[in-house]
């Protein structure tokens, strides 16, 4: 199969649903491939690595924009993520990156452990009751939704009660990330994207009558400051910190629970060891990311991966695939949390971390040890529904039975067996 062939049955529908044979396809052409005039992919582990951290490499500017997309001034969509941090070079990364960074310190994050464990114990009890007959529940739904966006909203200040509006809005929004997208698509981004900024436009006007202790605050006030924070990226900024703090983490609890309910001796030893879920969710996250890909473009001729890439350069990293580099992840394709190296690159890497990944991982650290203790009957059922995207890889509906909840509620404190139990 030839490399656009490869690279057609990866953006076709059954490739974004399943990306992971195109991917080994392509890998077969080698870490780094041209697939079209200054249009490169990346399936390397240490190639995706490098590039994301090397400043040669930078994210979309107004310029190139208007090059490759040249309406994208007049689509909230576009317009939006233009002017987040998620889609801005240094200088103004840096400078936006910095006013929200404080929310996301270590130290911070580990503060939230016990209110993340509070609201997962109180979705578990919902999901006990809503499946005590054995009628089937939406995993997605119950917990793997409202879990990190109770969290997001409550650092954001957003009222309990509009949580609910949100993951609509962000999945239409969430399409504009996709590395092709039909006028028809881009029509659903833009409307999501219409509903985010006028919320969130409420919601800065009444921060500005009334400041409170959130992160909403904070930025409004580092804008109305003076120059650190213009209206346009405000705005941009408050939806990406939305989104990016309950889609990925969505993604990443819900794929995580197809793959443990897949490896019941694995979910085992961490239903009674949970003190091994770090580990846990690495591998989760390198085994079936919840994060695919991400893009750059090369601002000088670079040499990397035995490939020459001219200045201007589209380059498109394939983090799915990195995360199953045989070159780094012997035996790719297999789930083991007992790997000697996983830093996968889900998250990516240098000065677009994901500002929120240590959140996302706390959240999934504390949400899959509590499910397999208080639902060790849990079960899929039926057809689960994968979502039809490559950027963002999750399911749509996730339905599962409770099995006995009874013992469910009883289930006591982990003992017992050794790591390393397959």
């Amino acid at each position: 199969m030839e490399i656009a062939e490869a690279l057609a049955l990866l953006m076709s529908p059954a490739g974004r649903v399943d990306p992971y044979p195109a991917y080994e396809r392509l890998r077969g052409y080698g870490a780094v491939v041209q697939a079209g005039p200054d249009t490169y992919v990346v399936t390397g582990y240490a190639e995706a690595d490098e590039i994301l951290r090397d400043p040669r490499f930078r994210v979309l500017d107004d310029e190139l924009r208007d090059r490759l997309l040249p309406q994208w001034r007049d689509s909230p969509a576009q317009s939006s993520i233009a002017r987040s941090m998620l889609e801005t070079n240094p200088p103004d990364h840096g400078r936006m990156r910095r006013l929200a960074a404080g929310v996301f310190t270590p130290r911070r994050i580990a503060a939230l452990r016990d209110v993340v464990a509070s609201q997962a114990d109180e979705l578990v009890d919902t999901m006990a009751a809503a499946g005590r007959d054995g009628a089937p529940v939406d995993f997605l739904a119950e917990f793997a939704y409202p879990l990190p966006v109770g969290v997001i909203c409550a650092l954001l200040g957003v009222p309990a009660a509009d949580r609910p509006l949100f993951r609509r809005w962000a999945a239409d929004l969430t399409g504009i990330l996709e590395p092709e997208i039909t006028p028809a698509e881009l029509a659903v981004a833009d409307a999501g994207a219409v509903e985010l900024r006028g919320y969130f436009a409420e919601l800065v006007a009444a921060r500005r009558r009334q400041p409170a202790d959130d992160l909403t605050t904070a930025l409004v006030q580092a804008h109305d400051a003076g120059d650190r924070l213009s209206g346009e990226e405000l705005l941009a900024n408050l939806v990406i910190l939305l989104v990016a703090g309950f889609e990925t983490t969505t993604n990443l609890l819900g794929n995580g629970l197809a793959v443990l309910l897949a490896h019941p001796g694995a979910a085992d030893v961490l239903r009674r060891h949970p003190e091994h879920a770090p580990a846990y969710v690495d591998e989760l996250l390198r085994f079936d990311s919840p994060v695919q890909l991400t893009t750059r473009t090369s601002g000088e001729v670079v040499r990397i991966g035995g490939a020459e890439l001219p200045a201007g350069s589209w380059v498109l990293l394939l983090l799915g695939a990195a995360n199953r580099d045989p070159r780094r992840y012997p035996d790719p394709d297999r789930f083991d949390p007992w790997r000697a190296q996983l830093n996968p690159l889900s998250f990516g890497a240098g000065p677009h971390y994901c500002l929120g990944a240590g959140l996302a991982r706390l959240e999934a650290q504390v949400a899959f040890p509590l499910l397999l203790r208080r639902l060790p009957g849990l079960a899929p059922v039926g057809t689960p529904r994968r979502r039809t995207r490559l950027t963002l890889r999750g399911y749509d509906i996730m339905p599962v039975t409770i099995g006995d909840s009874a013992s469910a509620a009883d289930h006591g404190a982990p003992v017992g067996t050794a790591p390393g139990t397959p």
